[in-house]
C-alpha cells in the first residue's frame, strides 16, 4: 500500500484490513445477527493489502557446511486472501494501527474465518 510518501509493506501471512463499522448488514450483504456485533467477537472490514505468505526454506539449504553460502530466493506459500476481499475475523487477533489518521488492523491469516470474494469467476475457476 502506498500512502502519501511511504509504502506500507504488510510481512509474512499478515492482513492490513480496513475495519468496518459494525453495521447489521456488511456492505457484500452477509447478515450479522445482534449478537455478533454485542460481543465483538467477530469483526469484519475490507482486506487492503496482503502479505506474501509463510516463508518456506529452500530445500538445498543445508545447515552441514555454513560457510558455503549459497543464495537462494525465498519462497511462500500465498495466503487465501486477495485485495478487496471482505474478512470476518477474530477481533482478538487484530492490532489496531494508525496510517495518516486512518484505522487499520492487521491481522493473521490464521484469525480469518471467512472472506466473502464478489469475482465469482476467480473462486470457481
Amino acid at each position: 500500500m502506498k500512502s502519501k510518501n511511504k509504502q506500507i509493506l504488510v510481512v509474512g501471512d499478515r492482513l492490513l484490513i480496513r475495519p468496518d463499522k459494525g453495521d447489521k448488514t456488511s456492505p457484500a450483504g452477509l447478515y450479522l445477527p445482534p449478537s455478533v456485533i454485542e460481543k465483538q467477537e467477530v469483526k469484519a472490514g475490507i482486506v487492503v493489502e496482503v502479505g506474501p505468505g509463510i516463508p518456506l526454506g529452500a530445500p538445498d539449504d543445508i545447515v552441514d557446511e555454513p560457510w558455503n553460502d549459497s543464495k537462494s530466493d525465498v519462497k511462500y506459500i500465498p495466503t487465501q486472501a486477495e485485495i478487496g476481499d471482505y474478512a470476518l475475523y477474530l477481533g482478538k487477533a487484530a492490532i489496531e494501527l494508525e496510517i495518516e489518521q486512518k484505522g487499520y488492523l492487521i491481522v493473521p491469516q490464521s484469525a480469518i474465518l471467512i472472506l466473502i470474494r464478489d469475482d465469482i469467476d476467480k473462486i470457481v475457476s
